[in-house]
């Protein structure tokens, strides 16, 4: 298969049950969809958010935050919610 960057910075390839896959030019896939147009403009919105460091996976902090109502270890104090 000969394979075609998109933007300089992608492919796609169908996959043997119907689906779409995008990939980074050294094999690592990035999107899966439902058919090759919405793969490519997926893969190209989700590659702008990333550059922009306005991706989720580009935040620092804490992947979760505790209840505030629920007490462990590290959340001793209750919030009041009213």
């Amino acid at each position: 298969m000969d394979k075609q960057l998109i933007d300089d910075a992608f492919y796609v390839e169908e996959k043997k049950w119907g689906t779409w896959q995008s990939h980074y030019p050294d094999g690592t896939g990035i999107i899966t969809s439902l058919n090759e147009e919405e793969c490519i403009r997926s893969t190209r919105w989700y590659l702008k958010q990333k550059q922009e460091s306005k991706y989720a996976g580009n935040y620092d902090g804490p992947l979760y935050a505790p209840h505030p109502d629920l007490k462990n270890e590290t959340n001793t104090e209750s919030a009041d919610v009213g």
